[in-house]
């Protein structure tokens, strides 16, 4: 595996994005604690984080622990024009600007020594330029590998800048909690920590055989990987995104079947839609839950061809609900989460699916056509009439 002599990966992510723009826009919520979303945390500033305040929380419970807290509803649009602005800086400091949502992205700087200085100097030219024009903060880390660039950002969060020396990476990443792994989340943790391993190091000690038999092949030989910072990917600028999602909070009150099915179908509308505004087509669909006792799980399933019609997508989408459906009686539901995976470009694929060739596709066809001249609220279905969509978040662009 080649690995750069120099760290010149950079991991840019913006503090809090959403609250961080309201107060930004709102100087009387300057140095105090914010929480945007009323039913369900959807983000908290630092000064509410200190209290225990996490995105996905219950608001009454985040009031609970927070109780001077500002709570402000999301403005979606400031904060896609904010997301906009972010990333023409990213642009400006180097070509190679791979986005991961609509507020972090890596950029890699090799070779711009001579016109822009060191990693460290842009990087922190990179955090004052977001500063001075978009007026949030960014925490920026630097580091040889993809996958440790990002552990730094997150340890040197909030608003900081962290380098990891070259060949210091290992001194740096084995004393850290195994959570930092990327893709060690509660599950896998708990996993972890029943065997009393707790640090990077420890899963670094394991053969690769012990993690396979404990967490499976793929993630065994993915965290023994990134444990010994073996991350080959480069940098890929300009890539389009493999799959298109939305998900919906719930709250804690329990749903019917025909309540979970009604906010299925305006979940599905919405990712079809942009699908087809994007001309992609996926195979592969994907269900993400979320329980009362913040566990998730995700069922998927892949179709025969790619497709972006709403009819297929959402019949496949009811089949995984329906498989679910005793985990949902059992342990409540408090987010649904649908997505396409497997993306393509719709020219590159020929639609070979009986669905694709039956009315579901005119009528898809003649729904886009009113949305495009109207709005996309100018028309819905009737399940749907008079009900809350939820929020549309705003989109990394593709």
């Amino acid at each position: 595996m080649f690995v750069w002599s120099e760290a010149t990966i950079l991991h840019a992510d913006a503090d809090s994005f959403f609250a961080s723009v309201e107060q930004r826009d709102d100087p009387r919520l300057r140095g105090r604690p914010v929480i945007v979303g009323g039913g369900v945390v959807l983000a908290a500033s630092y000064e509410a984080k200190a209290y225990g305040v996490r995105t996905a929380m219950v608001g009454h419970r985040a009031l609970r622990l927070c109780p001077d807290a500002a709570v402000v509803p999301p403005r979606m649009s400031a904060y896609s024009a904010a997301s906009k602005a972010l990333y023409r800086v990213f642009d400006d400091h180097t070509p190679l600007v791979e986005g991961l949502s609509i507020d972090e992205a890596f950029l890699d700087v090799r070779g711009m020594r001579r016109i822009a200085g060191t990693p460290s100097e842009i990087a922190e030219r990179l955090r004052r330029d977001v500063r001075d024009r978009v007026g949030i903060p960014v925490t920026v880390g630097v580091a040889r590998t993809k996958f440790l660039a990002k552990v730094a950002s997150g340890v040197a969060k909030p608003d900081g800048l962290l380098r990891v020396p070259p060949g210091k990476e290992l001194d740096f990443l084995h004393p850290l909690p195994v959570e930092r792994l990327w893709g060690v989340g509660p599950a896998t943790a708990a996993k972890l920590r029943q065997v009393g391993i707790t640090t990077v190091g420890q899963v670094a000690a394991l053969e690769e055989t012990v993690l396979v038999s404990m967490l499976g092949r793929a993630s065994g030989r993915h965290l023994h990987a990134l444990a010994h910072n073996r991350d080959p990917r480069p940098v890929q600028a300009r890539r389009r995104r493999g799959s298109i999602g939305s998900q919906r909070a719930l709250g804690r009150r329990r749903r019917s079947a025909a309540e979970l099915d009604t906010v299925l179908i305006g979940l599905v509308d919405r990712v079809t839609l942009r699908m087809r505004k994007a001309k992609r087509v996926g195979r592969t669909v994907v269900l993400r839950l979320r329980f009362d006792d913040f566990t998730r799980a995700t069922r998927s399933h892949t179709l025969p061809g790619a497709t972006a019609r709403t009819e297929a997508i959402l019949v496949t989408a009811r089949g995984l609900l329906a498989e679910a459906r005793p985990l949902v009686e059992r342990q409540g539901l408090t987010l649904l989460g649908i997505s396409v995976a497997n993306l393509e470009n719709e020219d590159a694929v020929q639609l070979t699916l009986p669905f694709d060739r039956r009315s579901g596709g005119a009528l898809d066809a003649a729904l886009d056509e009113v949305r495009a001249r109207f709005g996309t609220a100018a028309v819905t279905r009737a399940v749907l009439l008079g009900r809350d969509p939820g929020f549309t978040v705003p989109l990394l662009p593709d």
